[in-house]
């Protein structure tokens, strides 16, 4: 059969779903409909099959979005599927819908609510509605946390018995090996791995480390990830000071888990934050915020510690409480975490439960 994936960006994709697409592949042709990247000519090369599809990810005209739904159908029309995986917002909407239009059995994965969400506004309604459109004669709906799912329920956009909870989209414990604990004689280097964006806590963090410092704690800050909003000044300013590394997006992330003591993550809302999982399968300790989509990565004062969302002070007191601790005791939380990975977000049992759950 043809199985036709519609997604917003190709690294997302690339890195959390290769293994599921190569689990597709072996009995089937998949189709991949997504702006071109850097990491599509590695999925064309297992044999995907790739339509250059544009999408305005964060973009709200109506005028630019009604043009991807046409565009979906005209695909849909060409290429017949037999069935349609979407991933992310927009294609999850426009895609949905277009299939449902097309009655072409379709599967939608929820990989996070967003702002939309957040709050019980004119956006969440009209967000609310156009999910109602997208979603509502899916074969089945995957949610990465229960409350992303339950929200969904709730809110009449699919029926329960539709939905699927999954652990995220899982972790390759063989990529992610647990890397040998660095020395804590000198200082202690915390990670953060992500957009550099407000929703991901970027300032709490940034607060909480400055404050650190300027308390005569000897840490630093190593930050990967590209910049989704202006903090090229502020980070900037925070190097001179000496406390903060930036290193721009990195393809490998794991030199800099091995070099780090704890990986930082306290956003403000997650379907289910992979580099808590691929930290954490790393032998690291993990920090993160005390919601769904990032609690359930830690067993808490066990393989990490959680904060307040949107608290500075509570992150504050979270990193100081973790270099309170010794070096065994940090080593030991690391250690507990990837065992946490390999009880509940082995990446294998994931991709099985996937295709279980499409019929495949």
């Amino acid at each position: 059969m043809k199985i036709l994936i519609l997604a917003n960006n190709d690294i997302g994709l690339y890195q959390f779903r290769r293994e599921l697409i190569g689990a597709l592949r072996k009995e089937n042709t998949v189709v991949l409909s997504l702006p071109y990247g850097e990491m599509v000519e590695p999925l064309k090369a297992e044999g995907c099959k790739f339509i250059d599809t544009a999408v305005d990810r964060r973009g709200v005209n109506p005028i630019t979005d009604l043009k991807l739904f046409f565009q979906y159908r005209r695909i849909l029309k060409k290429e017949q599927p037999d069935l349609v995986i979407t991933y992310t917002i927009k294609p999850n909407i426009y895609g949905g819908f277009a299939c449902r239009l097309c009655n072409v059995p379709y599967a939608v994965n929820i990989t996070g609510l967003g702002t939309a969400f957040q709050g019980k506004g004119l956006l969440r309604a009209v967000v609310t509605f156009l999910y109602k459109l997208g979603a509502k004669r899916a074969k089945v709906v995957f949610f990465e946390n229960m409350e992303n799912q339950q929200i969904f329920v709730d809110e009449g956009i699919v029926p329960a018995e539709k939905t699927c909870l999954l652990p995220g989209a899982g972790v390759n414990l063989e990529h992610y090996h647990v890397l040998d604990y660095p020395d804590s004689s000198a200082e202690t280097r915390f990670l953060f791995i992500g957009r550099v964006m407000k929703e991901k806590g970027i300032d709490e963090l940034f607060s909480a480390m400055r404050r650190l410092h300027q308390e005569g704690y000897n840490c630093v800050l190593d930050v990967l990830g590209g910049f989704e909003e202006d903090y090229k000044q502020q980070i900037q300013q925070y190097a001179r000071e000496g406390w903060l590394y930036y290193h721009g997006y990195q393809k490998d992330v794991r030199p800099f888990i091995a070099a780090s003591h704890c990986f930082v993550l306290p956003s403000w809302h997650e379907g289910m934050a992979n580099t808590n999982l691929e930290c954490a399968a790393s032998g690291r300790p993990v920090i993160t915020s005390n919601i769904h989509g990032c609690k359930e990565a830690v067993v808490e004062g066990v393989s990490g510690l959680l904060c307040e969302r949107k608290s500075p002070e509570s992150l504050y007191q979270t990193m100081k409480t973790f270099l309170s601790l010794s070096h065994e005791e940090k080593r030991q939380m690391g250690l507990a975490g990837r065992q946490h990975m390999e009880d509940v977000f082995d990446k294998r049992k994931v991709v099985e439960r996937t295709l279980e759950s499409l019929g495949l």
